[in-house]
């Protein structure tokens, strides 16, 4: 269930009146569209969250209904940087393995009725998610190179905006200004976008595997439980990608971050997802004030009570994840005990305790996981999970402190008995490769924006 304070009101006939600066700071040029396609001089008025990095302020009231929860408040949208780029000192500077900020977006304009063919006129078969913004689907584009038969297809992840939607146009918008300029390993490439009229659309890459959240909380037979190394593996590159975003010169507040954000590829390569709540804060600044979104369950508490949103209020929402990771357990679930409905604070006594985090590591990982792994990764949510900022690592040596922890492996078990030939030796317990066969989410979640990104299927 999506948290979301002091919003404006954006009609749907609003679609088209985005900020004409963007083009310009993201490096986008106009492109050539079919007639009826709203021009720049047509883009203004930059809405809500962006409307504060641009530097204004204003007070809104309004109600805003997302899945099962709704909530209704006023509020004022404090000014996030005096500086709405992402700063160009930083651009084509490597920020950390296989991460830059590109000197100016190289996004493809594509048009809607590329993209309605590509989705088979948006049918219902091809929808791989569906949240706030609208729906998500697959879809399969022909790119041709000179003749048609050397036409290669590419399998792509469509995301189109619901004319009804709230949020969308200024999500919308944050997605082409973060994932147009930041480029990393372990974020979710966006190839291009689609305006026409009151059409809005953003088109990625297709992520093979889905969400983090599917594998760890679906069920069926098509649901294999994540074996321990693949975890790890999966925590590092989120850990990655957060520690990019955080170390830029204009430093990126992701301000989403949960299992459903974590898109895999074949591989289980974890790439972040959903920019459309992510912040921008200029070094000078200990943290941004903003109006309270995100998700219950994941956002720092600092965050949900007084609105200021800090760097390591995205730690608190790694450490939650660790602790799904280790359980196999949704953050909130009302179907739990009531003791356990909120899994951070039930969990807490025994992530740290050695003795007692046996008793709640995932039941499917059949105990083949190295113990003295896990307590560490136990140990690292506890510090991820302070109440105060400060207390909390940053991402960096989250990162190190996990890349340490995968050399880790565990030995298997054997009866204590005598062994009559001492020269014998044990052998190491070898995870053995596991091929998954993934569906898209889960069907039980009701966060406000959990099936907002391109999962794959």
């Amino acid at each position: 269930m999506g948290i979301c304070c002091s919003s404006p009101n954006i009609a749907p006939s609003t679609t088209a009146n985005l900020n004409s600066g963007w083009r310009e700071w993201c490096g986008v040029h106009e492109p050539s569209v079919p007639a009826g396609t709203p021009s720049t001089a047509h883009l203004h008025s930059m809405t809500s969250s962006h409307a504060e990095v641009a530097g204004s302020s204003q007070t809104t009231t309004t109600s805003i209904t997302t899945s099962s929860f709704s909530i209704q408040s006023s509020g004022i949208s404090s000014n996030v940087s005096g500086n709405s780029h992402i700063s160009s000192a930083s651009s084509g500077d490597d920020l950390g393995p296989g991460g830059q900020i590109l000197p100016y977006s190289n996004l493809k304009i594509y048009t809607f009725a590329e993209l309605k063919s590509a989705t088979k006129n948006f049918r219902n078969d091809t929808i791989l998610g569906e949240g706030g913004f609208g729906k998500v689907y697959k879809g399969r584009i022909e790119e041709k190179s000179g003749s048609k038969s050397n036409s290669n297809a590419s399998i792509v992840a469509v995301k189109k905006l619901n004319s009804e939607s709230m949020q969308g146009v200024e999500e919308w918008q944050a997605e082409v200004i973060f994932l147009g300029r930041l480029s990393h390993p372990n974020l979710v490439k966006l190839l291009g976008y689609c305006y026409e009229g009151e059409e809005l659309l953003l088109v990625y890459e297709f992520m093979q595997r889905g969400s983090l959240e599917n594998h760890l909380f679906g069920r069926g037979s098509t649901i294999q439980p994540l074996p321990w190394d693949i975890r790890i593996k999966i925590a590092i590159g989120a850990a990655r990608g957060l520690a990019f975003l955080h170390t830029s010169d204009q430093k990126v507040i992701y301000r989403d971050f949960k299992a459903s954000n974590i898109l895999l590829d074949g591989s289980y390569n974890a790439k972040l997802s959903d920019f459309g709540l992510a912040k921008m804060a200029s070094a000078s600044q200990s943290h941004v004030t903003t109006r309270v979104m995100g998700t219950h369950g994941y956002a720092a508490p600092e965050y949900v009570t007084t609105g200021h949103l800090y760097v390591k209020s995205d730690v608190y929402g790694f450490g939650v994840v660790l602790v799904e990771m280790l359980t196999g357990m949704r953050t909130l679930d009302d179907t739990r005990p009531a003791i356990q409905r909120n899994l951070v604070e039930w969990a807490k006594p025994f992530l740290a305790s050695r003795r007692k985090l046996k008793h709640i590591m995932d039941s499917r990982l059949d105990g083949k996981y190295p113990s003295k792994a896990a307590v560490q990764v136990a140990q690292l949510a506890v510090t991820c999970l302070e109440p105060e900022p400060k207390s909390r690592p940053s991402m960096q040596e989250v990162v190190a402190t996990l890349e340490q922890l995968s050399d880790i492996i565990e030995r298997p078990k054997v009866p204590r008995i005598h062994n009559p030939n001492p020269h014998s030796q044990q052998h190491r317990y070898g995870q053995q490769p596991l091929h998954h066969r993934s569906t898209v989410h889960g069907k039980g979640d009701v966060n406000r924006r959990t099936r907002d990104s391109p999962k794959g299927a």
